[in-house]
């Protein structure tokens, strides 16, 4: 799938989707390297938690789902000390198979409802 037809999913889940400081939006970006998730207040335009593989307490020694895993429970980690502990699943036009699809598990693992 390019990237075009990824980003008019997009905007078509982005109609529907929105994410307040109760419940904020927990979007994905996905490279062919790593992983990123946000959750963002849309109503106030920031950031509440993020986190990447890219991060030294992911590890690096295993596949990239495992990663996406380990990066769901961590945005979760941070949400929760947050006292946030629903949020909205964004998946940023990717097909919730794989990589996307273990980061959500991941966060509802670490607590999050999702």
């Amino acid at each position: 799938m390019d990237n075009l037809k990824r980003k008019k999913i997009h905007y078509r889940i982005r109609k529907k989707v929105r994410g307040t400081a109760s419940r904020p939006r927990l979007a994905v970006y996905r490279s062919n390297k790593s992983i990123y998730c946000q959750a963002i207040d849309d109503v106030a335009g920031h950031t509440l938690a993020a986190a990447s593989s890219l991060e030294a307490s992911v590890p690096k020694n295993v596949n990239k789902i495992e990663q996406s895993k380990a990066v769901g429970k961590l945005v979760a980690e941070r949400m929760l000390a947050k006292n946030v502990a629903a949020a909205v699943f964004d998946r940023g036009g990717y097909l919730y198979h794989g990589r996307v699809k273990a980061l959500a598990e991941g966060a509802r693992e670490g607590g999050l409802g999702i």
